[in-house]
């Protein structure tokens, strides 16, 4: 069993960065897709990244392309994403996922999230 915890999240002002991590524990992921979702209040969730085993293979949402990095350290078992240029519309939680291949049909393990707000 996998467990994912993300953590960085928090209030940004418009324009401003931050860095989220989603630390896995129970077993190495480094075989894994690793994705970042986000939820917004009365929205559904939507996917936002992800990364191969490798990191060889990237996918953004387009609307956070050239914003966002993932990048992940299958050292420390870890997924990172990167967000710069923060705007409103990136408030939300972000969860971060495992899946074992891509595209995924299913998503083995989910974190709990974290809050993301940002401040016009």
């Amino acid at each position: 069993q996998v467990q994912l915890v993300e953590s960085g999240g928090g209030l940004v002002q418009a324009g401003g960065s931050l860095r989220l991590s989603c630390a896995a524990s129970g077993r190495t992921v480094s075989n894994y897709f690793m994705c970042w979702f986000r939820q917004a209040p009365g929205k559904e969730r939507e996917f936002v990244a992800a990364i191969s085993g490798s990191g060889g293979s990237r996918y953004y949402l387009n609307s956070v392309k050239g914003r966002f990095t993932i990048s992940r350290d299958n050292a420390k078992n870890t997924v990172y994403l990167q967000m710069n240029s923060l705007k409103p519309e990136d408030t939300a939680v972000y969860y971060c996922a495992a899946a074992r291949s891509w595209p995924a049909r299913l998503y083995d393990y989910w974190g709990q999230g974290t809050q993301v707000t940002v401040s016009s």
